[in-house]
């Protein structure tokens, strides 16, 4: 090792000596951690739930629509009832009609209201999503399919509580391209 190396270890252990904050008579050993943490509240973690499944069905609806797979495993893990066969009978029609779709949606969830209050079992979430980046092409020689480009459209959805515990869509609803309010 030669000096400047040396001179440089012998200053970081210098300083990082010199910034401890033990005294002489502490122990450097670290203490209990403190109890006061706080719990996270059923309503809260309903509502994180149930907007990490509404953008879990978006994502999964995005990688189906890479290759238009109306049949994808992927789109009931977040997706259900209605919710579930419009995705899956847009995408059938996508691959009848060649399309297939490039890109990604942008989601901007907020939790509108969470039913009951104290451990919800339904939430409404609003959106302002952006399909910019998330176009339709022709699968066959990749040319662009949409009559005009994407844009922000206003998106609602219910997100329930399966009995398994789990969170999916039941329903969405998607508004025409500038419909976004904010």
């Amino acid at each position: 090792m030669n000096v400047r190396h040396a001179a440089i270890a012998c200053s970081v252990v210098l300083l990082i000596t010199g910034c401890s904050t033990v005294e002489p008579n502490q122990s450097a050993t670290p203490s209990a951690p403190a109890t006061t943490s706080a719990t996270a509240q059923p309503g809260d973690v309903a509502k994180q739930r149930a907007t990490a499944a509404y953008l879990g069905m978006w994502n999964d609806m995005a990688d189906a629509a890479t290759t238009s797979d109306w049949q994808s495993p992927k789109l009931a893990q977040n997706a259900t009832s209605d919710a579930l066969q419009t995705i899956s009978r847009s995408l059938y029609a996508d691959h009848y009609n060649g399309l297939v779709t490039k890109g990604r949606p942008l989601n901007h969830p907020r939790v509108q209201t969470a039913e009951p209050p104290t451990d919800p079992t339904s939430v409404t979430i609003a959106d302002c999503g952006d399909s910019t980046s998330w176009l339709k092409y022709r699968a066959d020689n990749g040319q662009p399919a949409d009559d005009g480009p994407g844009g922000r459209r206003q998106i609602e959805a219910l997100v329930k509580r399966a009995v398994d515990g789990s969170w999916k869509v039941t329903t969405f609803a998607v508004h025409e391209v500038g419909s976004c309010s904010g």
